[in-house]
């Protein structure tokens, strides 16, 4: 293993530390449906504006969207409506040059909002008119991988239009393997991804008085009343598995349970000081945790904010990743400027320059050399382009086939947040 591979175990050294720098606080602060805390939208508002299982109008879809002789007949607009989250593209001067560098190849105008703050309430935005039939207005839209929203929009509803990949050969050349047919969408009938990131660990060592390595070390008893825990269930689900040693993706409902069961046992001894929402950057900066379930980019802003202490392990168990992925919607106008504008963008040089800016992990991994050699911070970060020693500790997010499970998944862990 490099010694590159060796700072990821005992925590990133933050001048590596630039992936997942640009803050988009309300990304992660809404919780899912039926979690805990302010900012947690009702069961029954999600519900009836999100459609479950059952409930869709099939008289929307049509079983010939998505084919090879759908696809035939499409044609290039001119146009691309592209929906998006905020601070998530290279910007210079107000101005996406990745955007202008694709209007000028194609002729394609893009008209491009940052309009997406959390998965679900925008998904409670555009699905009733998804629902009724019609275009919600953007060709394009992006959403995350261990959403909710995500399993409805592509699984359950049927609300993403199949895309055609002989028009994408730009990502079959250049998709990391670790966005290529991922686990919530088999084959990327539905998507592509825009970029991904990771939710590990973080701590004060100054505190701890020695290094972390291990999710095992959120149980140590010398840290009772400072250990801080995440309040969005799927990533507090998800590490009680990996402190099991049970992948995510392909856990049962009984490994839900073993899950629960311990991260009970880690609260019942008080070892938790508190289960929480972005908050948990403050209570580490403060001192009043010393050790976290953390996502990274929030730990280089304190890096870079008055803390350079803090150090992000990725533990030996194993790190989530989570990926945003970019979708065409039922309905869309403009679905081949779509297409276009994806297989525009898995263009290593085109990929690196949105990575230079925003500092997630890209999905295409031969943007590294060019930015090696253009921004060797950038370039050089496991953060934004994993080692292969990395690839192997990363986990998937389990995928709900349907909303009994994702009710079952919050009814076993939500009274850990809650009670």
């Amino acid at each position: 293993m490099s010694s590159q591979d060796d700072s990821l175990e005992q925590g990133v050294d933050p001048a590596l530390l630039r992936g997942l720098t640009e803050p988009r606080f309300t990304r992660r602060q809404a919780l899912k449906v039926g979690g805990a805390g302010a900012g947690a939208l009702s069961i029954g508002a999600l519900l009836s504006a999100c459609g479950v299982a059952g409930t869709a109008n099939n008289s929307s879809k049509s079983s010939s969207v998505g084919t090879a002789a759908w696809w035939k007949k499409q044609k290039q607009a001119g146009i691309l409506d592209f929906a998006n989250w905020p601070l998530y593209i290279d910007t210079s001067h107000g101005k996406h040059p990745s955007l202008e560098q694709f209007t000028k190849a194609t002729g394609i105008k893009v008209n491009y909002f940052e309009v997406i703050q959390d998965n679900a309430p925008f998904y409670a935005q555009i699905s009733p008119t998804l629902r009724s039939g019609q275009s919600i207005g953007y060709d394009i839209v992006v959403m995350t991988s261990n959403s909710w929203q995500l399993t409805e929009m592509l699984n359950i509803n049927k609300w993403a239009v199949p895309l055609d990949h002989s028009q994408l050969p730009n990502f079959a050349k250049y998709a990391s393997p670790l966005v290529t047919s991922p686990g919530y969408d088999p084959g990327n009938k539905y998507t592509a991804a825009w970029q991904s990131g990771f939710t590990g660990i973080a701590y004060n060592p100054q505190l701890t008085g020695r290094e972390i390595t291990s999710v095992h070390d959120l149980w140590d008893p010398k840290f009772k009343g400072h250990v801080g825990m995440m309040s969005d269930n799927t990533e507090l689900g998800s590490l009680g598995m990996l402190a099991l040693g049970i992948d995510p993706q392909h856990s049962t409902v009984s490994d839900w349970h073993k899950a629960a069961k311990l991260l009970n046992q880690q609260k019942a001894s008080g070892l938790v000081r508190q289960y929480y929402d972005q908050s948990y950057i403050k209570a580490l900066e403060n001192g009043d945790t010393w050790i976290t379930q953390a996502w990274s980019g929030d730990i280089y802003q304190a890096n870079n904010s008055g803390y350079p202490h803090l150090k992000f392990v990725v533990p030996k168990e194993g790190v989530m990743i989570w990926t945003d992925n970019m979708l065409i919607p039922l309905h869309a106008k403009h679905p081949v400027d779509a297409l276009k504008w994806m297989n525009f963008y898995y263009q290593p040089k085109v990929a690196a320059e949105v990575a230079d800016w925003v500092d997630y992990i890209t999905p295409v991994p031969d943007a590294k050399p060019i930015l090696v050699k253009q921004d060797p911070a950038v370039g050089k970060s496991p953060l934004v382009f994993p080692t292969a020693a990395m690839n192997k500790k990363v986990h998937q997010y389990y995928n709900f086939k349907n909303y009994n499970e994702f009710q079952t998944w919050n009814n076993i862990f939500n009274p850990i947040i809650q009670a």
